[in-house]
């Protein structure tokens, strides 16, 4: 299959320029999570993951997280870079998202930065942003990359990009 990378304009970035193994970076951006019409999440301390294909995910400090919007849920995955997630119930009033929220607990040393830190899927809350700018999430149920207009793809995730 041929994929078509989208050529970036000026200020964009290209999914494709991103290496594997994910670089880490820090990101001084303002992010903002909302969830039943409550901002749980404020922060402008993260770091973002950036892997050949997919568009970044953003780990934020569980502190710039609403007291009690996350809880710690069963299940768990494998990530060959980073190494085992453990995954969270995110709370607002009386919605709960679940198993909407990851975190590495013990990172591998070269992501040691994302312990403490728990990435969310944008199509589990009701908006997230990144610089006020309302993100749209990538597609699958598996991936959690967070697009914006700066962001240009293709991008893994949708059917018939498993293979990518």
């Amino acid at each position: 299959m041929s994929i078509q990378r989208v050529k970036p304009q000026d200020g964009q970035e290209s999914v494709w320029d991103y290496p594997r193994p994910p670089k880490i970076e820090p990101f001084s951006g303002h992010l903002r999570i909302v969830l039943a019409g409550q901002v749980i999440c404020d922060s402008n301390q993260s770091f973002r993951i950036l892997e050949t294909s997919h568009p970044p995910t953003y780990y934020i400090p569980e502190s710039d997280f609403i007291s009690g919007a996350l809880k710690a849920t069963s299940g768990q995955s494998f990530c060959e870079f980073k190494g085992m997630a453990h995954y969270y119930d995110v709370e607002s009033g009386s919605v709960r998202a679940r198993k909407a929220a990851w975190g590495y607990r013990a990172p591998s040393a070269p992501y040691a930065d994302l312990e403490e830190r728990v990435a969310v899927y944008a199509h589990m809350m009701e908006a997230c942003f990144v610089n006020d700018e309302q993100v749209q999430a990538q597609d699958g149920d598996f991936y959690g990359g967070w697009i914006n207009s700066w962001i240009v793809g293709p991008f893994k995730g949708a059917p018939g990009t498993w293979g990518w």
